[in-house]
Parts: structure tokens; C-alpha cells; sequence
């Protein structure tokens, strides 16, 4: 039986190894090179790095279970506007929700084109929350990213304006 992900041949055990071939062992990862060998021993080569590394800075493990966890709960407004980013949807963009960058995790991201969004609600109005806002665009800025903040009002009545104020900034439309 072929998964998208697993092969698994059934009664792997019950059937007699000829001499000199080798078997899949149950559930092998495809492209692992896992067998069995004629002794019944199982034989996995390592595997190799991937050959794409990503150009980021190296996050403590704290910072990435973070991410991982925020991304399991959406406010109403980054739930409406991930539905029209998600899967390449807004002219073949690439996004992805709740992207740790540096020392700070953002809305959604664009790495294609280094475009950071941020939907932010009422109480990013405070004067501290402000500045803090202040501060993290600045650094994102100083690493070549583009920060567009949003209020979760602007994204729940009129996402089409958003979605467009996005396509302009990435460079992909043109002001009306």
C-alpha cells in the first residue's frame, strides 16, 4: 500500500527473504533506504541535510514552540485575512502565519518579499504598546523587511482594501 508519506508491505515477516534482496521494512519512510537484509537485520542509512537552507538567523527552541502554539489560536480578524493569504491565494504570494523572525514572532510574513503583516486590536492604541510597536517595526525594518500594520476593525469590514494596500506594497499592483 503507497501513503503520501509511508510505504508498507503487508506480512513483511511472514514471508520467507531470498537470498540477496532486500524488503521494505513495514512503515520505511519513502527515500530513507530502510530494509531488511537476508539476516533479518535492519538497515537504515543516515539521512542527508536538506539541500535548501534558510537564510534566517538561528532561534532559541523557546521561541519556536511559541510560534508553533500561537498559530493554534486566530483572532476573528488574522482568521479572516489568513483565509484570503493562505495557500498562494492573494496573486501567488507566499505567506506564512505566526513567523518567528529574529527575537520577535509577526503576524504573517512573505519571505519571497520580505513583507511582514501585522493585525493589531484596540489595545496596541496604548501609549507603551505604541512604542513597543515602534521599536519591533524598526528592527524588523533594519533587516530589510517591510512592516504594514492593520487594525482588526480595517481587516473585518473591508479585507479587500487590505488585501490590496498588500498586492501594492509587495510590488505587484499599482495605487489607484
Amino acid at each position: 500500500v503507497i501513503n503520501k508519506r509511508f510505504v508498507c508491505h503487508r506480512s513483511v515477516e511472514s514471508h520467507p527473504i531470498p537470498q540477496g534482496n532486500t524488503y521494505l521494512s513495514a512503515y520505511a519512510q519513502v527515500g530513507e533506504m530502510s530494509g531488511r537484509t537476508e539476516g533479518g537485520a535492519i538497515e537504515r542509512k543516515p539521512r542527508q541535510p536538506p539541500s535548501i537552507v534558510m537564510p534566517h538567523t538561528p532561534l532559541p527552541p523557546r521561541h519556536r514552540a511559541n510560534a508553533r502554539s500561537m498559530r493554534k489560536v486566530l483572532t476573528p480578524a488574522e482568521l479572516k485575512l489568513w483565509n484570503e493569504l493562505r495557500a498562494h491565494r492573494l496573486m501567488g504570494l507566499g505567506f506564512r502565519r505566526q513567523f518567528p523572525i529574529a527575537a520577535y514572532i509577526v503576524d504573517f510574513a512573505c519571505p519571497e518579499k520580505k513583507l511582514v503583516i501585522e493585525v493589531d486590536g484596540s489595545q496596541h492604541a496604548d501609549a507603551g504598546a505604541a512604542a513597543g510597536d515602534e521599536t519591533r517595526t524598526s528592527h524588523l525594518e533594519q533587516d530589510g523587511w517591510t512592516v504594514l500594520r492593520f487594525w482588526n476593525d480595517d481587516v473585518i469590514r473591508d479585507v479587500d482594501n487590505v488585501c490590496q494596500h498588500i498586492v501594492i506594497a509587495a510590488g505587484l499592483g499599482r495605487a489607484s
